[in-house]
């Protein structure tokens, strides 16, 4: 799995070098990893067109046969074999882009980390203009950050935290001579052990990164509350309103929003899906009508914005996709129709 998480990776970085902003990247790169993914998801389509054709008759055989379960099972088969149509159409090619689209999580996971940390870094470095352009996404200050006024637009320390030992090695290893020397003067300032990002002591390194950020009046400036908005409890949440705040919370709204209209301006798909099972999954599709909306809200509240973008454009790329397979698939069954029916007229 490495050689293709390392492939798409610098399939992202080498997008960024072209374009020189990642939040242009990352929409770009979704729409190249749904590309890519395009006649997979045209072969699941058609093999859930095709068994919401024939669900009718397998509702039929199931009642017919309801107490006879290996009658059931043979005629099921049978129908199948005539309608020349095969159970795993409908899953098995979406099954074979998970490790594709596991990579691009893991490109996209891989870059926002290595960024914060280079960002951490910098401010040690004594620098007051941390994040550039290619950080800057219309309205949203840092990609790497959360869209939201209640997000400051500089790694805080709950997000350094959560990064590992060999993100923090790799991006101390990027660091020129004269930032690696600015760093280890703000490092001894405030702790007498090297900075170590071995698996045993870069926890102790990253807290000295944390307290030395807190001595830099740069990133002290771009982490202030806005007075009384500090550690407001809000039902189960502590919030705090920052003078310099990443976003304005849109990125997650759109997500919701993309949800909202995917679900009702192309419902064939949601369809499709619960005749594909028989139809016990309607009172299911109707919950994720509202429930995955919300979801999608809360993921993006809860990760960088860069997630965001990735997460809101995919939602509507797919839903472009599956209008035009859709159409797809209409012209052809029409043609179909349209080739028997002249066969029959003919004899």
């Amino acid at each position: 799995m490495s050689a293709i998480n390392n492939f798409m990776y610098n399939v992202l970085v080498g997008i960024n070098s072209v374009v020189g902003n990642y939040g242009v990247a990352i929409i770009l790169f979704t729409l190249l990893i749904r590309l890519v993914c395009m006649p997979f998801d045209y072969r699941s389509r058609k093999g859930m067109r095709k068994m919401s054709a024939i669900q009718p008759k397998l509702n039929e055989i199931q009642k017919k046969y309801a107490n006879d379960k290996q009658k059931l099972q043979q005629k099921q088969a049978e129908l199948m074999r005539k309608e020349g149509y095969n159970p795993l159409s409908g899953c098995l090619p979406l099954l074979l882009t998970w490790p594709l689209m596991i990579a691009m999580f893991y490109a996209m996971r891989s870059i926002a980390n290595e960024q914060t940390a280079m960002q951490a870094f910098r401010y040690l470095a004594g620098e007051t203009q941390i994040i550039t352009s290619a950080e800057k996404f219309l309205w949203v200050k840092n990609i790497w950050m959360t869209d939201s006024l209640f997000t400051p637009a500089v790694p805080t320390a709950q997000a350094l935290d959560l990064l590992t030992a060999d993100v923090w090695q790799k991006a101390y290893e990027l660091l020129s001579e004269s930032q690696l020397q600015a760093v280890t003067q703000s490092i001894a300032a405030v702790s007498e052990t090297a900075l170590d990002f071995g698996a045993e002591a870069y926890k102790a390194s990253v807290q000295s990164i944390v307290t030395a950020l807190g001595q830099m009046p740069a990133y002290v400036e771009a982490v202030q509350a806005v007075p009384g908005w500090s550690g407001l409890n809000f039902f189960l949440f502590s919030i705090t309103l920052y003078q310099q705040y990443n976003g304005l919370l849109l990125l997650p709204v759109l997500a919701g929003v993309a949800q909202v209209l995917q679900y009702k301006y192309n419902p064939q798909m949601n369809d499709q899906q619960n005749q594909a099972v028989g139809g016990q999954a309607s009172g299911m599709g109707n919950f994720m009508k509202y429930f995955f909306p919300i979801l999608s809200v809360f993921w993006c509240l809860t990760s960088n914005a860069g997630f965001a973008v990735y997460w809101v454009s995919s939602t509507v790329i797919m839903w472009v996709q599956s209008v035009v397979i859709t159409k797809i698939l209409e012209k052809k069954d029409e043609k179909k129709a349209q080739s028997v029916s002249g066969e029959g007229s003919v004899k």
